[in-house]
């Protein structure tokens, strides 16, 4: 029971950690907490590589002003561990201005020295209520 809640407690402080960079753009502690071969899909179905990532968040075209993070859950499954939240977010990119909820998973994996690191990230626009668009999801007759 105590290596379950000490590895809670790292997953927490690097989510406050992944959160803080985020928004300052500091890459230096993201270099840290992604892995060598991290891969992020974006809310748009962007695919992102570590180096894509890196360079988004240093060259400032995707400006966070708020991220609100809550209704975190944690899994753990042997040396991985699978990480649900909602965002509440506010940012400017070259294409304007963004803002809403979004639901994100981070899959963290215990690298060979002990340290947990990012290895894969996906973001979803959570949808308002309200009637259904007709470009959105449906089955087929």
């Amino acid at each position: 029971m105590g290596q379950k809640h000490e590895n809670r407690h790292d997953i927490d402080q690097l989510e406050d950690e992944w959160r803080d960079a985020t928004l300052t753009a500091n890459t230096k502690v993201m270099d840290s907490l992604l892995a060598p071969d991290y891969m992020g899909i974006t809310a748009s179905g962007t695919l992102q590589s570590r180096d894509e990532t890196m360079q988004g968040l240093s060259s400032g075209r995707l400006h966070f002003s708020l991220l609100d993070l809550s209704d975190r859950k944690v899994r753990f499954y042997g040396i991985t561990a699978v990480v649900t939240s909602l965002a509440n977010i506010q940012a400017t990119t070259p294409d304007g201005r963004i803002a809403g909820n979004y639901r994100y998973t981070h899959v963290y994996v215990r690298d060979a020295q002990g340290d947990w690191k990012i290895v894969s990230f996906e973001a979803s626009r959570v949808r308002e209520p309200g009637p259904r668009k007709q470009n959105e999801f449906h089955s087929a007759k």
